[in-house]
């Protein structure tokens, strides 16, 4: 399998690596981030039912202090090896990127690896390029933990299931909406994006079945009922 990576040099943080089980070379316990782009761009658009602003989009800086802090806490509750970590984004960049340019060398910025690949038909996608990376980080290491943030179960839920099964710890991170694979699923964790500390500068305008005051709450229309009637009954026409 051809490594897809493009941070080949992960951060290393302070502690000496196990020897491997079976005598081979030295891997190095890894927490590994993948941040599907497309996926959580769609499904942002999905949940606040609008083309999302600087104000509802993620804040990539706030989301890689908690991944970074995590992983130093579970080590602290454990007593194991602080481990490296990498965090990973993978794009599909249109033929005329526009402001992409600078969102990617933010990205790198933070401290985030981005895989760019050229989006030149509507079905390009970057999935398997993610299983790929994930696929080579758990033979090249320990991979203690492994942070995806996609909704996409169709493709992630099988091949992470396996991955719990092997020992790695695997926490989905995405809207509860539309991640049923990995609330419904005994084996993967779940953790709604908006629920990570400093994720969002304000609370995202979507409706949370999940989180519901004990009393209700109304839920009001996304659109005028006569201009849905109006375009209905034009559809009929």
């Amino acid at each position: 399998m051809q490594d897809t990576s493009i941070a080949d040099q992960p951060d290393v943080v302070a502690g000496e690596p196990a020897p491997a089980a079976d005598g081979g070379p030295v891997r190095p316990p890894l927490d590994l981030l993948i941040w599907d782009a497309p996926n959580i761009d769609m499904t942002l658009s999905t949940v606040i039912g609008a083309r999302p602003t600087a104000a509802s989009r993620p804040r990539f800086d706030a989301i890689a202090a908690w991944f970074v802090e995590g992983a130093g806490e579970a080590a602290a509750r454990t007593g194991d090896v602080v481990p490296e970590v990498e965090a990973c984004v993978f794009a599909n960049i249109p033929p005329q990127p526009g402001s992409l340019q600078r969102w990617v060398e933010a990205l790198r910025g933070f401290g985030y690896a981005v895989f760019a690949r050229p989006k030149t038909q509507p079905d390009d996608d970057i999935d398997q390029d993610m299983l790929d990376h994930i696929a080579v980080r758990a033979h090249s290491h320990q991979l203690r933990r492994l942070v995806v943030f996609s909704g996409d179960g169709r493709n992630f839920a099988e091949p992470l299931e396996e991955l719990v099964r092997s020992g790695t710890r695997v926490v989905v991170v995405a809207f509860s909406e539309v991640a049923g694979y990995a609330i419904g699923s005994d084996l993967l964790e779940f953790i709604d994006i908006e629920d990570v500390p400093g994720a969002f500068t304000e609370p995202l305008d979507r409706v949370r079945l999940d989180a519901l005051p004990p009393d209700g709450a109304w839920l009001r229309p996304t659109r005028s009922l006569r201009d849905f009637v109006s375009s209905w009954t034009a559809r009929r026409g």
